[in-house]
């Protein structure tokens, strides 16, 4: 788990400060180690978090000189000792054990066929000295992030956004439909895009040839289906309650490869829960467990003790109780937006950086329960989608009702009109997504979009942001893709049966206590974010009301004074704070010094 970053020269040689001060962004990230590799058109800089082969042998960047190969690896490959030991059948020797060895000798035999072996989160550049192009990548689920520019003719790449604008000479304007994104498919930006014109993201799943002229090609290598299984078709409820067990247990197994100790995020819930369950079961006692809570704030609870004590008490967990007060959250909001890559708007992303900067002082290494929601249909839209059936329109209604922010029409009435996209960007994106091939039920059509693309660019994003803030990695094992190729099989009706996640909850019963899986479904309260008032108020107040947001102009200043009226009023149908919104994002352009006229 580190910070990558690199500049491809294709008119001039590379910027090889650019890289250095890239890469000098990136020291919270990989706190234990540093280095940089040039050749030829190419530069390439790395902060090392050691997690995998602590040895200089494992440091990066790494270069192999038997097939003259170059890499800059972020992630964790989970399945590496079984790929190391296939390639060492295969003739080829290893210096050391690090997984960022075994994807260079992967590449070497199998070329860009490797990543179809590899079982686990990663972004990387790989450079092929013997023809001077490079192959960028990124993992199944986007877990791993991977930003690029082109700037003055070069390609530069890093894991932030705000890597890339240290490189400098970047434009900063905003993106109109990123913009639209932001404001309407609840803050999710859907790759290629993010906030800024001169900056965008690889997407999930995809491969990057960057050849030495500077042209680009992508491909797209994996993507679930979200089909019945032929061969599944005769199995009971029972069998797939099992199937998916085993399968979890396996993801869980395969996340505790490390040569150093992996702790739980343990929120309580059903997924956290079952993790830490699933890790006794392998042997895993005394477990380092972690909660976090936070003062109550308009009359809403700002905790969760109670349901993660009870899995605490119950495998013997070393448990950490971390307790927020509001003098303590609001100096810390300012440095986690800061760490944000991209603005967002999820009371939680505080949460998880000031649970991260705890957690971080007792280990490496997390196991966290993210994406289950989304893999196994536990938000309250799914069940209308459910019912949806194979509409089309229904389908698309349906899930704009329960999840966009408010309507291109809402948009034009708030969005200064020079930064308003020219037609309803995001409902077209919905609506194309929903019209791919592989999901014909409105169900499934939500949580494969739910899965790729809202997943990717909120909460696993947010999760990594915050937990790398601290040089802590967090890893998702129901983001393992066999998982979740196994759960877009699974009859909706399971996935949606009792209120949401039926089937992975009478898995759970089997590992976990019932009391935890049948309690009222939870969040990661943030109540003082929630209910703005006080001092909270005062500093969303002078965000979108001061000289600095004046002079960009994103939204009219009417509309502005019309939030500001009722700041704890205007919720989109989420129950997401509208003037939050706006704030969050007016406080993110100014934590990274970008002002002025936005376009």
């Amino acid at each position: 788990m580190c910070g990558i970053c690199g500049e491809i020269g294709t008119v001039h040689a590379p910027d090889s400060a650019a890289v250095e001060a890239m890469s000098r962004t990136m020291t919270d990230r990989g706190p234990d180690g540093q280095g940089t590799y040039a050749k030829d058109n190419v530069v390439f800089g790395h902060r090392r978090l050691a997690i995998i082969d602590l040895s200089d042998a494992g440091a990066q960047p790494m270069h192999d000189p038997d097939t003259r190969l170059s890499i800059v690896f972020n992630g964790c490959i989970y399945n590496y000792p079984e790929l190391l030991e296939e390639l060492r059948g295969l003739g080829h020797s290893f210096r050391g054990h690090s997984d960022t060895e075994v994807i260079l000798k992967a590449y070497a035999q199998w070329g860009e066929d490797f990543v179809h072996r590899l079982k686990g989160m990663f972004a990387f550049a790989l450079f092929d000295e013997r023809t001077g192009r490079v192959l960028a990548g990124r993992d199944r689920l986007g877990i791993k992030p991977f930003y690029y520019a082109e700037v003055d003719g070069s390609f530069r790449f890093a894991s932030t956004l705000p890597a890339i604008l240290a490189g400098g000479g970047v434009d900063t304007r905003i993106d109109p439909v990123a913009l639209h994104h932001y404001m309407t498919f609840h803050a999710v930006v859907p790759a290629p895009y993010t906030m800024l014109q001169g900056v965008r993201k690889l997407p999930p799943a995809t491969l990057m040839w960057i050849e030495p002229d500077g042209t680009r090609t992508q491909k797209t290598y994996w993507e679930p289906i979200y089909e019945g299984d032929p061969a599944k078709a005769d199995w009971s409820d029972n069998d797939w309650e099992d199937a998916i067990l085993e399968s979890l247990r396996t993801a869980v197994r395969r996340r505790l490869v490390a040569d150093v100790p992996v702790g739980v995020l343990l929120s309580g819930g059903l997924d956290s829960s079952l993790i830490v369950g699933l890790l006794a079961e392998e042997g895993q006692h005394g477990l380092n467990t972690f909660s976090i809570g936070f003062e109550a704030a308009g009359g809403e609870e700002g905790d969760e003790f109670k349901y993660s004590d009870v899995i605490a008490e119950h495998f013997g967990t070393r448990h950490h109780q971390i307790r927020i007060d509001t003098a303590r959250m609001l100096p810390a909001l300012g440095n986690a937006i800061h760490a944000m890559s991209e603005p967002m708007v999820s009371h939680d992303a505080v949460a998880f950086y000031l649970l991260s900067e705890e957690v971080a002082k007792h280990v490496k290494v997390v196991q966290s329960g993210q994406g289950a929601d989304e893999v196994f249909a536990g938000y309250h839209w799914y069940p209308p989608m459910y019912a949806a059936g194979t509409d089309p329109e229904a389908a698309l209604a349906s899930y704009r009702g329960a999840f966009f922010d408010r309507s291109h029409e809402e948009m034009a009435q708030l969005v200064s009109p020079r930064f308003l996209a020219g037609s309803d960007v995001s409902g077209e994106f919905v609506d194309a997504h929903f019209r791919h091939p592989g999901a014909s039920s409105a169900i499934d059509k939500a949580l494969r979009i739910d899965t790729q693309i809202m997943l990717t660019d909120d909460p696993v994003k947010r999760v990594d942001n915050m937990t790398m803030a601290w040089g802590l990695e967090a890893r998702v094992p129901f983001l393992d893709h066999d998982l979740v190729e196994l759960a877009a099989q699974c009859p909706a009706r399971l996935k949606t049966a009792q209120d949401g996640k039926g089937v992975l909850k009478e898995a759970g019963r089997r590992v976990i206590p019932a009391a935890v899986i049948d309690r009222p479904k939870g969040y990661f309260p943030v109540p003082a974010l929630k209910h703005l008032a006080g001092p909270y108020l005062e500093m969303v107040t002078d965000a979108v009301t001061g000289q600095t947001a004046r002079d960009r102009g994103l939204f009219q200043q009417d509309s502005v004074a019309q939030l500001l009226q009722d700041p704890n009023g205007n919720l989109t149908p989420l129950r997401g704070n509208r003037l939050w919104q706006i704030a969050l994002l007016e406080l993110w352009l100014q934590s990274h010094g970008i002002t002025g006229p936005a376009a």
